[in-house]
């Protein structure tokens, strides 16, 4: 398959090859024919799999015949759950919109308004906004509704779980009844599909991926170390290893500033983005990362998701996040785009409940391996059996119990050692998993 075949328009064409691609992804071969019948969609696929283009595309070839701007009018909106991620789409937007007559903006919170007024006052067609700065902006007459063609919710899951439900019935009450809607999401949970139920018209459903499925493409291992020793763990990890871009994500803000101030006091470039951060902040250090000025970003969940970083090599995750879906996305910031990843987590006695979950979400039991010198004086309890996944419509019960398969090997990957930090020391035991499916 190509991208000609998807129909697309030969304005695309060249917008698609000037940035480098020759063939599309799975999300992208089901999602734009899906987008381009003008019909509603729920889309689910893993990070990293060209999502945003998968509705990106296809919204720019539909309203690419562009009528006369009239203020303050928007033709497609795309509401995203972080700036980051808002920012991201946009930059699709102006990439792949490069040979059309098309207008765009890009409106959150945390920077000046008044710029952003001054671009909805001369009318666009695609808007892409976080949920409380189009509400501000609605509220001051700056933003009209009347000829929306289409609605995007883009990351849904993770608007959900940051508790914007009521900011988007406020926006759908605010819409024309006639228009698209595109929802796209990471997972088809339950809470997605009772969204759906009320969003979206006989949709068209797109997945590429099983259910919370990791990407294939990262490779995942679990570091058994005392709580107290991490942050010397992850020095040792970033200098012996010449690790020269790192993501690390910590469970809290304050979390967060405290380590990347260690690793700065320690010689390792650092710095931290979380949502107390001011957006300029943010962009500074996501741009410095970029650039290779800074080795270590150390990031909250709800501040990492959306960001885009062409080829990072390695995550690590400093703490296990208390949702266990967060790990699909969080280790879905590497191995992107069909690239190779490696996932790295730190893990503490008392983080043994986080761990249960996450290998039940994902069905396999993640690699053990120890660094020399750093091995826990508490062990890491051995992992709960895998159990069956939940049906659809079921909620998981507790990560803990439950039958599984039982099957344990005292060593990871054997011959593949080579790819893996140095300085590691293996134990065998009942705590050593060998990764199961």
């Amino acid at each position: 398959m190509t991208f000609e075949q998807l129909g697309l328009s030969p304005a695309l064409l060249q917008a698609v090859q000037e940035k480098g691609y020759t063939t599309p992804s799975p999300i992208q071969v089901q999602a734009i024919p899906a987008v381009l019948t003008g019909k509603d969609v729920m889309a689910a696929a893993q990070t990293g799999t060209g999502k945003t283009a998968g509705f990106t595309l296809p919204i720019l070839q539909r309203l690419q015949e562009s009528a006369p701007l009239k203020p303050h009018r928007v033709r497609a909106l795309i509401l995203t759950p972080t700036r980051e991620l808002a920012a991201q789409v946009g930059e699709s937007v102006n990439v792949y919109g490069a040979h059309l007559p098309l207008k765009s903006a890009v409106v959150f919170g945390g920077v000046k308004i008044n710029p952003q007024i001054a671009k909805l006052r001369r009318g666009i067609d695609i808007l892409v906004a976080t949920p409380g700065r189009l509400l501000d902006l609605h509220g001051q007459g700056e933003v009209s509704f009347k000829e929306l063609e289409i609605l995007v919710l883009d990351e849904a899951d993770r608007m959900l779980d940051m508790g914007f439900i009521h900011d988007i019935r406020r926006i759908l009450k605010l819409l024309p009844e006639k228009r698209q809607n595109l929802l796209f999401s990471a997972t088809f949970a339950p809470e997605i599909r009772e969204l759906t139920g009320k969003l979206l018209h006989q949709p068209v459903e797109v997945e590429v991926a099983s259910r919370n499925a990791t990407a294939d493409t990262v490779e995942q291992w679990v570091y058994p170390v005392d709580k107290k020793r991490k942050s010397a763990l992850l020095r040792e990890l970033v200098e012996e290893n010449n690790w020269t871009q790192v993501l690390v994500f910590t469970r809290t803000k304050h979390g967060a500033n405290r380590l990347a101030q260690q690793l700065d006091k320690a010689g390792l470039e650092a710095a931290a983005i979380h949502g107390n951060k001011s957006q300029g902040a943010r962009t500074r250090a996501l741009e410095g990362f970029k650039k290779g000025k800074l080795r270590v970003l150390v990031a909250t969940d709800i501040a990492a998701r959306g960001l885009d970083i062409a080829e990072l090599p390695q995550v690590v995750n400093f703490d296990l996040p208390n949702v266990a879906e967060d790990y699909v996305h969080r280790i879905g910031r590497t191995g992107r785009a069909g690239a190779t990843g490696k996932a790295y987590s730190l893990v503490s006695a008392d983080e043994i409940k986080q761990l249960n979950g996450i290998e039940q979400l994902i069905q396999r039991h993640l690699t053990r391996d120890y660094i020399g010198g750093f091995e826990p004086e508490h062990e890491v309890p051995a992992s709960a059996p895998l159990r069956k996944p939940p049906q659809p419509g079921q909620r998981p019960k507790h990560a803990g119990g439950g039958k599984g398969d039982g099957k344990h090997t005292a060593r990871g990957r054997g011959s593949e050692g080579h790819n893996r930090p140095r300085r590691r020391r293996s134990r065998s035991g009942s705590g050593n998993q060998r990764a199961q499916g």
